[in-house]
């Protein structure tokens, strides 16, 4: 089969190991477009050129970079003439110019389409995305939601087709994986706690500072990111006397991540729902998981169904419902232990990023059969 995908998502590297996973399967040709750099809230961020094995990735201008809603490929139509795919994967939302317009190229050149979706709260958009997203949603062959509500939202927007839940990176188990000697080192030891990820108001970093406070066990704290909510939670965290055991880390490459991780006993992801906002994911859960890292979370979004047994979830906004977590972590290590297993082997099973090429590629397999 000839796979052409069209990602912005995948001018970082470390995404990019999923491609060359899903080109080693059986009978994929996969060409991947991209963008030669996207700019977003945090900047620009170039092509980072890490895992190019196995498939061709092609570099196009992107006109309105950095406009999620109106950016596209003008050049996309000449690759399609060129390639004469069987398959076109969106790597988009429906409402979005550069699906839309994805979609139309590919059954214009008699390609199977499939597009991709986070979007996990029922919202109407004016025109011209709410046309564009009918005409995705009535001619895509497939939808890959990346999260359970996701699912209901399209179904409820009038999406009929074929859909297949499966987020959209994984993670490399080689390179997150447990620190040498876990179980010894944590033995005797304060319960390490850490968070990763936005500092913004919805993922709820101030409510697991108050839950530090008041926890009986001993502790310290790693926070770890950067966002318009540092001010407040430094100034928080020294209102409630916790300067001494928290440790605000900044922005953190991502390569230094997975050493971030196995210096943790817990990773807690506090998010609170907002009217325009909930989880979608949380990625850092199974960064964190794959190093053996317990995870704790509420019940915001995906983050109940990305955890299942292998961590413990909390009602969003309760803080003292987080502290009763913490604390049961901090006095039975044999919990943490059994946690930490958990969570490793659902992230082998689920969450890497051959696991996730392996059931895109069954979806592939799907369309291709149907048509």
């Amino acid at each position: 089969m000839r796979v052409l995908m069209v990602s912005k998502a995948c001018v970082v590297g470390a995404y990019q190991r999923k491609l060359e996973e899903l080109a080693r399967l059986p009978g994929v040709g996969l060409t991947v477009v991209v963008p030669p750099a996207w700019r977003d809230r945090t900047g620009t961020l170039p092509l980072e050129r890490q895992h190019t094995q196995g498939y061709e990735l092609v570099v196009l201008p992107c006109a309105f970079n950095g406009n999620y809603h109106l950016h596209f490929y003008p050049g996309l139509g000449e690759v399609m003439r060129r390639l004469r795919p069987d398959l076109v994967h969106l790597d988009e939302e429906p409402y979005n110019l550069a699906t839309a317009h994805g979609l139309w190229l590919a059954r214009r050149h008699g390609a199977r389409s499939v597009f991709f979706t986070w979007q996990n709260i029922l919202r109407r958009y004016p025109l011209p995305f709410s046309k564009l997203e009918r005409y995705v949603l009535r001619n895509a062959d497939y939808c890959i939601a990346g999260n359970q509500e996701s699912s209901q939202v399209w179904r409820a927007k009038g999406y009929r087709g074929p859909l297949a839940i499966i987020p959209q990176f994984g993670v490399d188990p080689e390179l997150y994986a447990p620190g040498s000697g876990r179980s010894e080192q944590r033995q005797g030891r304060e319960l390490v706690v850490g968070y990763a990820g936005r500092l913004v108001e919805e993922k709820g970093v101030d409510l697991l500072l108050e839950a530090l406070s008041g926890l009986r066990c001993p502790w310290r704290a790693v926070i770890v990111g950067g966002g318009p909510a540092l001010p407040d939670l430094q100034r928080q965290a020294q209102r409630l006397g916790l300067c001494a055991r928290v440790e605000f880390m900044g922005t953190t490459p991502s390569a230094q991540m997975p050493a971030v991780y196995q210096g943790l006993d817990v990773l807690v992801l506090p998010s609170r729902t907002r009217p325009n906002w909930k989880e979608q994911f949380g990625r850092a859960l199974i960064e964190a998981m794959a190093c053996g890292v317990v995870v704790v979370g509420s019940d915001s979004g995906e983050i109940p169904h990305v955890i299942e047994d292998a961590g413990l979830v909390f009602p969003e906004g309760q803080v003292e419902a987080l502290r009763r977590q913490l604390e049961r972590l901090g006095a039975d290590g044999t919990l943490q232990s059994d946690l930490s297993w958990r969570g490793r082997r659902r992230v082998l099973a689920l969450y890497t990023q051959a696991a996730i090429a392996a059931r895109t590629h069954a979806v592939y397999e799907t369309i291709l059969v149907a048509g």
